[in-house]
C-alpha cells in the first residue's frame, strides 16, 4: 500500500496512538491480531499498522486484509467516537477495533466501503457503500438505512440532522434525491 493512497481522520479525540507500517516487521510483537481472523492469505497487500492502546499499554500488531487494490476505495485510519475504538481500512474493508482488547473487533458488512465521512456534531462515524449507508457511534453500530440506490450512492450536503443525498434507480435508470435524518437512519423523503 503506497503513503499516497493513504488517508486518514482526525476528527473526534482517541486515547490510542498508531501509525501504518511500510511493512509486516521481520520480528512480530508479542501481541498480533489479524483481521478477519478467518482470512486466507491475509498477508497479500494487507495493512499492517502498530497500535498503542494508552501511554502505559503494551502494543500490539494489527494486520488488516486487503480488499481492493483500487486508490477510489479509502484506506488510512480514522478517530471513532469512541476514544478506544480504532477504524482502519484496507481497501474499502473496514475494521473497527477496541485497542484496550483488540481480539473484540467488527469488519462491516459493505465490500467495500467508498466513503467514510465523519460527523462530529452527531457523534457518528458515517460509511457509504453503494446501496446503503451505516453509521457507527460511540457505542457501536447506530443504525443502517434502507437501499437507497441501485449502484452508488452522493452525499449531496448535510444540514444539521438531515443528510441530503442521491443514488441511481434501476426502474426508472435516473438519479433519484434521498434524504436521511443522522439521528436513527429513517429516510424522510
Amino acid at each position: 500500500m503506497t503513503p499516497s493512497a493513504i488517508r486518514a481522520d482526525l476528527t473526534f479525540p482517541h486515547i490510542w496512538q498508531a501509525r501504518i507500517l511500510p511493512s509486516r516487521p521481520l520480528i512480530l510483537p508479542a501481541r498480533h491480531f489479524i483481521y478477519p481472523r478467518e482470512a486466507e492469505e491475509v498477508e497479500r497487500g494487507a495493512m499492517e499498522v502498530m497500535v498503542r492502546p494508552e501511554a502505559t499499554a503494551p502494543e500490539f500488531l494489527a494486520t488488516c486484509a486487503l480488499g481492493f487494490q483500487d486508490p477510489i476505495v479509502p484506506s488510512g485510519l480514522w478517530f471513532c467516537p469512541n476514544p478506544n475504538e480504532l477504524c482502519a481500512l484496507s481497501g474499502g474493508y473496514a475494521y473497527l477495533i477496541d485497542t484496550r482488547e483488540p481480539e473484540r473487533f467488527t469488519m462491516l458488512p459493505y465490500r467495500p466501503v467508498l466513503e467514510v465521512r465523519p460527523i462530529r456534531e452527531m457523534n457518528l462515524l458515517l460509511f457509504v457503500g453503494h446501496h446503503a449507508m451505516l453509521a457507527w457511534g460511540a457505542d457501536g453500530l447506530a443504525w443502517e438505512s434502507e437501499k437507497l440506490s441501485s449502484e452508488g450512492i452522493t452525499i449531496v450536503a448535510i444540514d444539521g440532522p438531515i443528510l441530503r443525498g442521491r443514488g441511481w434507480d434501476l426502474l426508472t435508470d435516473k438519479e433519484t434525491d434521498f434524504a436521511l435524518d443522522l439521528r436513527n437512519g429513517q429516510r424522510i423523503g
